[in-house]
């Protein structure tokens, strides 16, 4: 396994470089002779003199080039339902459904904390919306999709006490159109973390068990710099780098790696765990930044490294956001920034503030400015610069790949593939079969289910298959194995050039840790470990 963090670096000295404008500052260039004092950490080079400043210029071709699409290809913003809550973790279900968790018992409207939107039923308020409840109080907690049967969603920590130990279990029922009935289950005095945590990732390990690691004792309280394992397996793991981080290495970014071992960035640290021990078995180099951080795509045969790409933060202190990506700059600094991976393989990146940090009031200057960020591109020719967003909240794909900003919503499409098997082995040869005309630019990605919350995709995970054709029947062929892509539930796109088809949910790699058995206690329905319950697409019975 290689990680290499690329960094533009200067090849400047250790002495103050300023690009200064001469003329608004009412300077004038001096002779480079003024310039003659030898620098301290380097007698070789020269670090100014007599209150003079080194200025340069640059005569070569353009640093960064950003795109500006117009029309159409710069995007388009719809605003079809209002509303019933502002989100704090958004997470599309396995059944085409999103729910919605918010602080809980603050009041109108978000007094119950659990709310779930019907993407079929935009023109009936009533029936598109669903009020749902939780028993504590889930501000700053987080989620992930179960790889079990039915795609449960988990949700842990909170805000204080007890809510902080929460556990609270989800099972997704009812198809498009279709009523729910079921509710958050949750009982802290039946099943809870060992340690209360307020601000903590989670993370679908190799072998199918959860990995809960970081946090807070509840709001601004004392650091928890441990890792624990759910169902829960021995005592928590004490970190020192976490201890020693604190507080900026909240919301950890987790992945699991192809060659295995777990990758862990906090703040602008980051290091390789074993797997089964979770103690560190590699310590890398600092980040060139600690922000949000995203897989870029893997594609068949998965020989390549894995390449994350890390963007936007703020700075101790005078917290002003900054512009930077780990290998490139955007063109608006933003901290809390949110990445869509998108199902032709690339990145919408959008939100956040350009002032401040996560928490009550404490950041401001929102950026509505939406790049889109092509990894296929030349480093620093990435990023396209798209229409602005008239909200700065969190954002997700949706299964007609639209992204939902908080309150966006797809208009009902049809599949163009059919993919009735929807439970894959890793290495498996599905087949499906193209029920549409194409143009014959063909691709087939897999998005992995994501549960977002402050610049944090849990789960999030793009991946190219092989795949091949002949006419309108084609196979595709899973993940090799649980390194390359951790058991859990995907969205299966079928790209016909720059277009996706309508989504189909599939599960790869099973259910390895038996969590569709757990918890095994009164107050929690647990759907077993058997096939997966296949759910109705909006497309049954009609030809597409």
């Amino acid at each position: 396994m290689l990680v290499e963090w690329n960094t533009v670096t200067s090849a400047v000295c250790s002495y103050n470089t300023h690009r200064i404008n001469v003329i608004d500052i009412g300077a004038t260039l001096q002779p480079e002779s003024d310039c003659n004092m030898p620098c301290s950490g380097n007698s070789s080079e020269i670090c100014g003199a007599g209150d003079r400043l080194t200025y340069y210029t640059w005569g070569g071709s353009p640093l960064y080039v950003w795109e500006f699409p117009t029309g159409n290809d710069a995007g388009l913003y719809e605003f079809l339902i209002g509303g019933v809550v502002v989100p704090l973790l958004t997470t599309a279900s396995t059944n085409g459904k999103v729910t919605f968790l918010e602080k809980y018992g603050i009041g109108p409207p978000n007094s119950t904390g659990a709310y779930k939107l019907d993407l079929t039923q935009i023109n009936n308020f009533t029936a598109a919306w669903r009020t749902m409840h939780v028993k504590t109080d889930i501000f700053c907690s987080g989620s992930v999709i179960l790889p079990d049967r039915v795609g449960r969603q988990i949700n842990v920590g909170g805000w204080a006490n007890d809510a902080t130990c929460g556990v609270r279990l989800y099972w997704p029922d009812g198809s498009l159109g279709q009523p729910s009935t079921n509710d958050w289950e949750e009982n802290v005095n039946e099943l809870s973390l060992q340690a209360g945590r307020w601000y903590p990732s989670v993370m679908v390990m190799a072998n199918g068990s959860l990995l809960v690691v970081d946090g807070e004792e509840g709001s601004n309280g004392a650091p928890v710099p441990s890792l624990k394992i759910l169902p829960k397996v021995g005592p928590t793991i004490f970190c020192d780098y976490l201890d020693r981080t604190n507080p900026y290495n909240l919301y950890p970014f987790l992945a699991v790696l192809p060659s295995g071992g777990v990758l862990i960035t906090y703040y602008n640290e980051a290091r390789i765990l074993d797997e089964v021990t979770l103690e560190t078995t590699r310590t890398l180099s600092n980040i060139p930044g600690a922000g949000t951080a995203m897989l870029l795509p893997q594609y068949a045969p998965y020989t390549d490294p894995l390449t994350i790409i890390i963007c936007g933060r703020s700075v101790p202190g005078p917290e002003v956001a900054l512009d930077n990506c780990t290998i490139e700059r955007m063109p608006s600094k933003r901290v809390e920034t949110c990445m869509v991976a998108l199902p032709d393989g690339t990145y919408l990146i959008l939100n956040g503030g350009q002032q401040g940090r996560a928490g009550f009031g404490t950041s401001s200057d929102p950026n509505l400015n939406a790049l889109l960020y092509d990894p296929s591109k030349p480093v620093n020719q990435r990023i396209s610069v798209m229409a602005n967003t008239i909200i700065a909240r969190s954002a997700i794909l949706l299964m007609d790949g639209r992204v939902l900003v908080s309150g966006s919503d797809p208009e009902d499409s049809c599949y163009p593939q059919d993919i009735n098997n929807t439970d894959w082995a890793y290495g498996q040869t599905v087949p499906f079969t193209i029920t549409s005309n194409s143009s014959g630019a063909i691709r087939v990605s897999l998005i992995g289910a994501v549960s977002s919350t402050h610049g944090n995709s849990m789960g999030q995970h793009t991946i190219f298959p092989a795949f091949s054709c002949s006419g309108n029947f084609c196979t595709v062929t899973a993940p090799p194995n649980a390194y390359v892509s951790p058991p859990g539930w995907f969205m299966v796109f079928v790209l016909d050039g720059p277009t996706p088809s309508f989504a189909t949910w599939v599960r790869i790699g099973g259910d390895p840790a038996n969590l569709g058995s757990w918890p095994d206690y009164p107050d929690f329905t647990v759907p077993g470990s058997g096939p997966v319950e296949v759910w109705k697409s909006p497309c049954d019975g009609l030809t597409c």
